[in-house]
């Protein structure tokens, strides 16, 4: 995915294997690796970003799109080092960032949070496109799971990897390179633009919010964030993506307090300052739409 190829995003991300593959000519796309920090690099292609730790002990990926991609993915990951791939995190189930686990995982332990694997182990249903995710292939599910946290110490520092329940979704998992100072936050972090929560898989907008909130309060002084979508951010970055959330889901609660239907708040819309937010993959009137759903169901 190029860094401004938003609405392609549409087209491929969340759905199941075939219907991506269907929809999309995988032939066409580029597999290009951009340096983050430290021993940190960013995979972009079709799908999430991938996170690489290089070094001497050899290829560690945090995530890793598409299937049909893995032979782009590969090349790219040699261009970077001859090590051999050693691990496979996953930040949530959804399969723009995991449908590479049916090629991977047999090479190296795919690790992730345990509703990960039951997400990926069994049917699941996405809602924004009224469409059925059929379980993924055995090979393709996490080996390794865990409840709240754990580390993997690799090419010389900690990589924590630490659960946030109830944001994109109930599995997310944030991964922090703590010597290279960067921080992969899968589709926690849609950079610029509202983002996807998947209500049906436990995420709640108000729940990202106060994730996002907390992750700020543990960035260290000039970390680098890898996006689950869009390019290298910054923690001001971040900050103005809470800002957004914390914003747009008071307008809309206090509009449904006032007695104002979902019609109606679309129809007013949210302020200039979010215009350009809408522009993505998910527009104005699906984010207020999402807002209003969470809220409700709480």
């Amino acid at each position: 995915m190029l860094k401004h190829s938003w609405p392609f995003l549409a087209l491929i991300i969340f759905l199941c294997a075939s219907n991506a593959y269907a929809q999309q000519d995988f032939s066409k796309v580029e597999v290009k690796a951009e340096k983050v920090a430290g021993n940190v690099y960013m995979l972009q292609g079709a799908g999430g970003n991938i996170g690489v730790s290089v070094g001497s002990d050899g290829i560690l990926i945090v995530d890793d799109q598409y299937a049909p991609l893995a032979d782009k993915i590969k090349a790219a990951l040699k261009t970077l080092s001859e090590g051999k791939l050693k691990f496979v995190l996953n930040t949530h189930w959804h399969g723009d960032h995991t449908g590479g686990n049916v090629v991977f995982g047999p090479e190296a332990p795919v690790i992730a949070h345990d509703n990960v694997r039951k997400r990926l182990s069994t049917e699941q249903r996405i809602e924004i496109f009224k469409s059925t995710v059929p379980a993924s292939p055995k090979e393709a599910w996490p080996v390794i799971t865990f409840g709240q946290s754990l580390s993997v110490h690799f090419n010389g520092e900690e990589i924590k990897v630490i659960h946030f329940p109830q944001g994109h979704t109930d599995g997310d998992s944030v991964i922090f390179f703590t010597g290279s100072n960067v921080v992969h936050m899968g589709d926690d972090f849609f950079a610029g633009r509202f983002p996807f929560v998947d209500l049906g898989s436990g995420g709640t907008v108000e729940g990202l919010a106060k994730n996002i909130g907390d992750i700020l309060g543990k960035l260290p002084a000039g970390v680098k964030l890898i996006p689950g979508h869009g390019p290298i951010s910054t923690a001001d970055d971040l900050r103005l993506y809470h800002r957004m959330l914390v914003e747009t889901t008071d307008i809309v609660r206090k509009k449904m307090a006032a007695g104002k239907t979902l019609a109606q708040i679309k129809t007013e819309g949210l302020p200039e300052d979010w215009k350009s937010w809408g522009t993505g993959f998910i527009k104005t009137d699906l984010w207020i739409e999402t807002i209003h759903t969470s809220l409700s169901k709480k």
